[in-house]
Order: structure tokens, then C-alpha cells, then sequence
């Protein structure tokens, strides 16, 4: 494939999924990493690594993975912990109703750690278990596992 066509066809695919990429983001920023940074380091992930990209896994699942690497490898690298992300904000600019219970769901899921709360994004995101799974590097068993823990550490943490 030629180099021009590549760019288009990686440029369609980005504006496409510039919604999983941005939510993404948005999970893990801190207050040292703007939203903008890090939805540029995950495009930068997506670029170098596209030409690799076999077709194994729908563009959807393969950005998914991608990104949350991203944002894992960024904090590893930088040996600096993220701090809790009001992602009430997420909410907002989010299509879905911003009702006070929605509100208060963000802000119990600010309470998780990181891979718990990759996996609220994804179930959030209807995503089938079998994708989150092939994401997130897990067995559909485990995925399903972590999920119900999540969803009774979630009730816990909204009786107090």
C-alpha cells in the first residue's frame, strides 16, 4: 500500500474512533497530563503501530488495546502515579443523560484502580465480554469474574 493511502486510510479510521480514543484518555489523565497530550500520545501509538496491524481484531478492539497500553506504559515510564480523575467530566461531554445517579456512578468508579476502571470503560461501552477480554489480555471467565467483584465493590461503595 502506498504511503499516501495509508495516511487517509489511518486518518479515516482515527476520526472514526476518535470517540474510544478520547475516552480513553480521559480515564487517565492527571493534572501533569492534559487530555490533549494524552489523546496525542495514544494517536502516535496507533500510527507507529498500524502498519503492523493484521486485521485479527475489528480497528475498534485493536484501538482499545492500544490505547489503554498507552496510557498504562505512559505512567510506567513516567514512574509517577495518576491521580483520581473526576470523570464526571467524561460524563458531561458524553451523549448520555447527566442524571445525578450518573454523577454519582463516575465518581465511585474514580475510586477504582486502573485496571478496574478499564473495564467499567469498556462494559460501559457495551462492549461484549469476549472483546473486553481479547483487550484487556484476560480470559472471558476472569472478565466476567472481575466485572461482578467490581459491580459489588461498587454497591459497598455507594452504601457509605
Amino acid at each position: 500500500m502506498e504511503k499516501r493511502d495509508l495516511e487517509k486510510e489511518f486518518l479515516d479510521m482515527v476520526r472514526q474512533y476518535g470517540r474510544i480514543i478520547y475516552k480513553v484518555s480521559s480515564f487517565y489523565i492527571d493534572e501533569k497530563t492534559s487530555l490533549e497530550d494524552m489523546y496525542q500520545e495514544i494517536v502516535l501509538n496507533l500510527w507507529k503501530s498500524y502498519p503492523s496491524f493484521r486485521g485479527e481484531s475489528i480497528h475498534s478492539t485493536w484501538i482499545y488495546r492500544v490505547a489503554l497500553n498507552t496510557c498504562v506504559s505512559y505512567y510506567r515510564k513516567e514512574k509517577r502515579r495518576p491521580s483520581f480523575v473526576d470523570i464526571t467530566y467524561v460524563a458531561e461531554k458524553d451523549d448520555s443523560e447527566n442524571s445525578d445517579i450518573v454523577r454519582e456512578l463516575y465518581a465511585l468508579i474514580n475510586g477504582l484502580g486502573k485496571m478496574e476502571r478499564a473495564l467499567v470503560l469498556l462494559y460501559l461501552e457495551d462492549r461484549p465480554q469476549k472483546e473486553i477480554a481479547e483487550i484487556m489480555g484476560m480470559t472471558v471467565t476472569n472478565v466476567s469474574t472481575r466485572l461482578a467483584r467490581i459491580k459489588e465493590k461498587l454497591k459497598q461503595m455507594s452504601n457509605h
